[in-house]
């Protein structure tokens, strides 16, 4: 959000919580920030309606005006709770579009509207001292109307280890990420350099409490602050009740999150792997499940970043190693931490034909297994495979006691359900007894196996040699009753099927062919592969900043790769 902002051509970006209501006296504000000649940073803390109920009619801007006075004045229990309100609830951020960045450093992948985020920006822009920051909690109306759950509130006052737990993995792993990035949780917040905004007699003043000055911002032309004292028409009297009154009010220095940080140094999620299915799985029980380990985190995030991008929020990620585990976590992913990882095995290149692939693809079809008996529909992406569209309605419509698997067959011409060319990398299963018993075949079998769990899926389901194949495109396995449909390649092309990764516009020629996804498989090694995937432009993932490609973006997408 904050990229997309500092890439537009406005003068000025406004960071804002979509629930806030604000006021004309807002733009008057930013119109009279604009003039300085310092580049700035404006903050301001949103007021709770549900402490004091505005009466929206004809008369709305007094009632505000007259509500804001009754709880500035009050004290002891409410000045109390107000204090804290000012603290924890929502905040606003504007600031002048230049070249000068707000902070030093990388703005951590944060997830908006779950915690930290803007203390962190605030501590390091006061740090960095790149920027005028002016605190305009005061000076104009911003408010909105609490969440009858306060769900928000309830976390954010969360003070001690087993509240702490119990918030949702996203404040979680914000509170994490605010720990390693940058002086946030060791490093007191350098506010030397944070002015109030104030209108004092139709006059704007600038006032540092910590070197007790004031600036006037009445005249009507641009002005250095470095150099422009108190002067105009306000009177000395005037400028001092002025400042007595807004050093009396409490301000954002007197806030501090770091209690929030006080969590265990772990980095984990305390949810079950029933919790986070009942969290992520979609109106039909279905969930989008990859497995994935630290030396493909990139491709990860990719896979990731491109199903957010088509609207797709119902995955889960399963992590083979705890550092894929703690990334995902810090990335703001929903992950769970395979309880029982292979042992003695290098993550470092694990890939096709290696003993890390036969051993790690196993855990694949357990992890399968167990969302199955939970009653959950599955289906199983790899990371290397790229999606162009929602694939779930049309895998959805083979309708129960089915597996619908993609074909690995590269022959233009001919069957597809030839021995051993089930890929065990992408296929959809719904939960019921019959797959749930066909599935329990195959983890069986490849249990026993020295290969990968590939072979056991076409052997177990499809016979070997083929045995149980029925025409040019199913397998019935006679035990369980259970149908293998292999999907047509035209729409879900594996890595070898007519060299469509050597095209000159990949997407374009599978957008064409109506391409569901596409494999990046058929190819040796993780580099490879990876060089394949970002050359050809099917890349959703920026390493440097940690973000999602956008439209918008101007990183460059190959440099930070080659």
């Amino acid at each position: 959000m904050v990229a997309k902002a500092q890439a537009s051509n406005s003068d000025v970006s406004v960071l804002i919580d979509p629930e806030l209501i604000l006021f004309p006296d807002f733009i008057s504000t930013l119109r009279f920030a604009h003039k300085l000649d310092h580049d700035w940073l404006l903050i301001a803390s949103s007021q709770n309606l549900s402490y004091s109920p505005v009466r929206w009619g004809a008369d709305w801007k007094k009632s505000v005006a007259d509500d804001r006075k009754k709880l500035t004045s009050q004290t002891g229990f409410l000045a109390q709770k107000l204090q804290r309100e000012l603290c924890e609830r929502r905040m606003l951020m504007a600031w002048n579009n230049c070249n000068l960045p707000l902070h030093n450093g990388v703005l951590p992948p944060f997830l908006y509207r779950k915690g930290i985020h803007h203390h962190w920006l605030l501590t390091e822009a006061l740090s960095s001292d790149y920027r005028l920051i002016i605190d305009a909690t005061w000076t104009f109306s911003n408010t909105y109307v609490n969440d009858i759950n306060h769900v928000y509130y309830e976390l954010m006052e969360a003070s001690n280890h087993s509240d702490i737990e119990k918030r949702n993995w996203e404040f979680m792993g914000n509170i994490h990420v605010g720990k390693l990035y940058g002086s946030f949780s060791f490093h007191e917040a350098n506010y030397s350099n944070l002015f109030r905004i104030s209108k004092c007699g139709g006059n704007y003043l600038l006032i540092n409490a910590e070197q007790d000055v004031a600036f006037s911002l009445g005249d009507p032309v641009s002005f250095s602050l470095r150099n422009q004292g108190i002067s105009g028409p306000l009177t000395e009297k005037k400028i001092l009740n002025c400042l007595n009154v807004m050093k009396s009010r409490q301000g954002v220095e007197n806030c501090s999150q770091k209690d929030q940080l006080q969590s265990s140094d772990i980095i984990s999620l305390p949810f079950s792997l029933e919790q986070l299915l009942s969290m992520r799985a979609d109106q039909n029980k279905t969930i989008v499940l990859a497995v994935a380990g630290y030396s493909y985190k990139d491709m990860l995030m990719s896979w990731v970043c491109r199903l957010r991008h088509l609207q797709i929020s119902n995955f889960l990620v399963c992590a083979i190693d705890h550092e894929i585990y703690e990334f995902a976590v810090l990335q703001g992913i929903p992950v769970l931490e395979y309880a029982d990882i292979p042992a003695n095995v290098s993550f470092d290149d694990c890939h096709f034909g290696t003993e890390c692939f036969q051993k790690v693809t196993k855990v694949k079809s357990r992890m399968v297994l167990q969302i199955l008996k939970l009653g959950y529909n599955v289906l199983l992406s790899d990371v290397d495979v790229y999606w162009f569209k929602n694939p779930l309605p049309l895998l959805s419509s083979f309708g129960r006691a089915t597996l619908v698997a993609q074909s690995d067959e590269y022959n233009i011409t001919g069957p597809i359900n030839l021995p051993r060319r089930l890929n065990s990398g992408f296929y959809y299963v719904q939960s019921d007894d019959t797959t749930i018993a066909a599935l329990q075949k195959v983890v069986q079998h490849a249990s026993t196996s020295n290969l990968s769990e590939q072979p056991s899926f076409y052997d177990t389901l499809c016979g070997e040699g083929g045995f149980h194949r029925l025409g040019d495109d199913r397998c019935l396995e006679p035990e369980t009753n259970m149908t293998v449909h292999f999907l047509d390649r035209d729409l879900f092309p594996n890595g070898a099927y007519q060299n469509l990764w050597e095209e000159r516009n990949v997407s374009e020629t599978c957008m064409k062919r109506g391409c569901f996804v596409i494999h990046n498989n058929w190819i040796s090694g993780r580099r490879k592969k990876l060089e394949r995937q970002v050359l050809s432009g099917l890349w959703e993932y920026d390493i440097g900043t940690r973000m999602c490609l956008q439209n918008w973006h101007r990183t460059t997408r190959l440099t930070s790769y080659f």
